[in-house]
């Protein structure tokens, strides 16, 4: 069986974080393991509290995964500031050729901020660096560049200047456009659009963690990046189309659609 770490913040409501990511490694028939980064005290209306582990646990996780069920692939989501940033990226540079999927968590669907001030240079020049693929958001992307972006120029335009300082794949998130859903995949030069119909449905907590989790399985699983990157957009969807509708806020998904 193959498997698959998340380096993440725990969601006590289920919806994101650890608890998304191992719902969707489960829905992959992949092996989840979890390395915790914060708690988080937060439900379908927001984030109420958030409190970090100390870097030095955070090492202990990370040295307990690796000395005992050495991953196949890994998913870093929200990482709140600079020290553990640094610490994810000491650990992880001792093992070198992993497949490595960074969402930039920046902010929740609920709009709540999960990213400290401090803490986006280092993720710029640190973290990111490492990865396979990263996954921003539009929101994300505007932070990364600075661009203001409103079209799928805007998309392009910001792929491009990642790239310039991040050699990995790009993929742009689309779904913050409200009639479509069209995501962009960018590589040294090349551009894959993914395009898709926006779903008519207002429960979307967890959608990028369970994205960039789907991506990291199939990477695990041994499909290329382009591939990875397309099974994962249709699981989404097809959790998306389940509508569950659970909690006062914006709601989970069903992430066992598929094993009905």
């Amino acid at each position: 069986m193959k498997k698959v770490l998340t380096i993440a913040g725990s969601d006590c409501s289920g919806g994101a974080g650890i608890q998304a990511d191992l719902k969707t490694m489960m829905a992959h028939k992949v092996y989840g393991m979890s390395v915790i980064t914060s708690l988080t005290a937060q439900n379908t209306l927001g984030v109420v509290d958030i409190m970090d582990v100390t870097p030095e646990f955070l090492a202990k996780q990370l040295d307990c995964v690796f000395d005992d069920i050495y991953p196949d692939a890994i998913k870093i989501g929200m990482v709140s500031n600079p020290e553990l940033i640094a610490m994810i990226v000491k650990k992880l540079s001792e093992h070198p050729d992993l497949k490595i999927v960074v969402d930039p968590v920046m902010v929740a669907t609920s709009g709540s901020r999960l990213l400290a001030d401090n803490a986006l240079k280092i993720l710029k020049e640190q973290l990111i660096p490492i990865a396979t693929i990263i996954t921003p958001n539009i929101p994300e992307a505007t932070v990364l560049t600075n661009i203001q972006i409103a079209s799928k120029d805007d998309m392009l335009e910001a792929a491009k200047q990642i790239a310039s300082w991040y050699e990995g794949y790009i993929l742009i998130k689309g779904g913050h456009f409200e009639n479509r859903a069209d995501d962009l995949l960018y590589y040294q030069g090349n551009s894959y659009w993914l395009e898709a119909d926006k779903i008519d449905n207002p429960n979307t907590h967890g959608t990028g963690c369970t994205l960039s989790s789907a991506i990291a399985s199939n990477l695990a699983l041994g499909y290329s990046v382009i591939d990875s990157v397309k099974n994962a957009k249709a699981y989404l969807t097809g959790a998306l189309n389940d509508q569950l509708n659970l909690g006062h806020g914006s709601g989970p998904l069903n992430h066992c659609w598929n094993m009905k």
